[in-house]
């Protein structure tokens, strides 16, 4: 009787390299995902051989890697890969000092591929320059940062920038289903690595091959054997990367967009990658004054009383302190009139200067003062009717400049009305 166990099945494999490594495609028509630049004018740049730089930028495991390797065997020159983690200045010199020996001995350009080419500093980047002005290399660089926070300009402008996706979970389940074509298991493990893999097709082989190994004597993967496997698999979200940046932007402008939903749903993916509460607490204070303002008053003492209760408390009780904050400032009424005005305001400082204080309500403290009109004619707001007086307080150049101009919704309407009352002419 044939053993199908996976066992043996394993013991046929090449366990000497990653099973990720093992699989990785070798021509243009086995790359899975990228459609949106993997296309025709994309292998026709190739045909042309003309290209000075590529800068390829995404997420882990999107095939970065895998296509300055493709490109190299395509174009038939001389690849030479490096990481900014491990190599230095010294390294990618040696490579472009022969790739230019070999252009002037009249043979093509070597490759100069250079992995997390965001870790370099400007200085080392900049030993790239001149070897791409003239022509004598072809460089790819790769990196999971954005291209025009982390890479030179000037290398910037002598490459061509291809933005790779993070793989749909059709995509993984592509390259699973290759990888696991002779193994035994329900399709709904294979859904559930391409579900937590996060578009990462490494992360998906690494998570199947480890699958597979944990169960080597058996016959058949469950997913009883994948939950116990996985449990631990957190969400890819660096504190300091662009993912990190992405999610707190989408929270903060779900709740802005009064969007509860998508408020928590943002909120337990940052709570779940390990973000610290007291950052998202803090955001929601900000958010409370510029996007909620005075129509909801309480929107602030809300989100200070959950960044308090958060400190007090922890996670992972503080989980529901912020979700009841997010939920209650994204069903508030909203009204940025206040940050508006501050900001006019401050243009208005600006551009002026610090134009004189009318004297009426200049403070007066010395009797010399006083002489100079310092305070003069100040009338006292609760001497009057409705604690009101129609006293200028503006400088003169700015005395009928409206900064806040209250919204109609919640509070502010009855701001609205206030001021009206009380002679300021208002947008409506």
């Amino acid at each position: 009787m044939k053993d199908t166990s996976q066992e043996t099945l394993f013991s046929a494999m090449d366990l000497q390299s990653p099973l990720a490594q093992r699989l990785r495609p070798t021509r243009l028509d086995e790359i899975v995902g990228q459609k949106h630049f993997l296309n025709e004018q994309f292998k026709r740049l190739l045909e042309s051989d003309r290209w000075t730089g590529f800068i390829f930028w995404g997420p882990p495991g999107t095939g970065k890697t895998t296509l300055a390797q493709v490109i190299a065997e395509v174009t038939h020159r001389p690849f030479h890969a490096h990481s900014a983690v491990t190599s230095g200045v010294k390294d990618f010199r040696e490579v472009l000092d022969l790739s230019r020996q070999d252009v002037r001995s009249g043979h093509l350009a070597h490759i100069l591929f250079i992995d997390e080419v965001h870790r370099l500093n400007k200085a080392q980047q900049d030993v790239l320059l001149p070897f791409l002005e003239a022509g004598s290399i072809r460089f790819i660089g790769a990196t999971t940062e954005n291209p025009s926070f982390e890479i030179n300009n000037a290398i910037c402008s002598r490459c061509v920038i291809f933005h790779f996706n993070p793989l749909s979970n059709e995509e993984l389940l592509d390259i699973l289903k290759k990888a696991a074509s002779s193994v035994k298991s329900p399709p709904e493990v294979l859904d559930r690595i391409a579900a937590v893999s996060l578009g990462d097709a490494r992360r998906a082989l690494t998570l199947l091959e480890h699958l597979m190994l944990s169960t080597a004597s058996k016959e058949a993967i469950t997913l009883d054997d994948f939950e116990r496997l996985s449990h631990s698999q957190s969400l890819y979200y660096d504190k300091k990367s662009e993912s990190h940046y992405d999610t707190i932007s989408a929270f903060i402008k779900s709740v802005r967009g009064s969007d509860p939903d998508a408020a928590v749903y943002y909120l337990a993916r940052m709570l779940e990658a390990g973000e610290d509460p007291l950052f998202i607490a803090r955001r929601l204070i900000i958010l409370a004054s510029e996007d909620i303002g005075n129509a909801n008053p309480l929107g602030l003492v809300v989100a200070m009383n959950a960044f308090s209760a958060t400190h007090a408390i922890g996670m992972p009780e503080a989980r529901i302190i912020l979700a009841q904050a997010a939920t209650y400032l994204a069903c508030s009424e909203k009204s940025n009139r206040s940050y508006l005005a501050i900001e006019e305001a401050l243009d208005s400082v600006r551009k002026m200067g610090p134009l004189e204080i009318p004297y009426s309500i200049r403070n007066a403290p010395t009797r010399l003062m006083k002489e100079w009109g310092y305070g003069k004619e100040y009338q006292y707001a609760h001497d009057f009717d409705g604690a009101w007086t129609a006293l200028q307080f503006l400088p003169d150049t700015l005395k009928d400049r409206r900064y806040y101009q209250p919204s109609n919704r919640g509070t502010e309407l009855k701001f609205q009305q206030f001021l009206k009352l009380r002679g300021k002419k208002l947008n409506e």
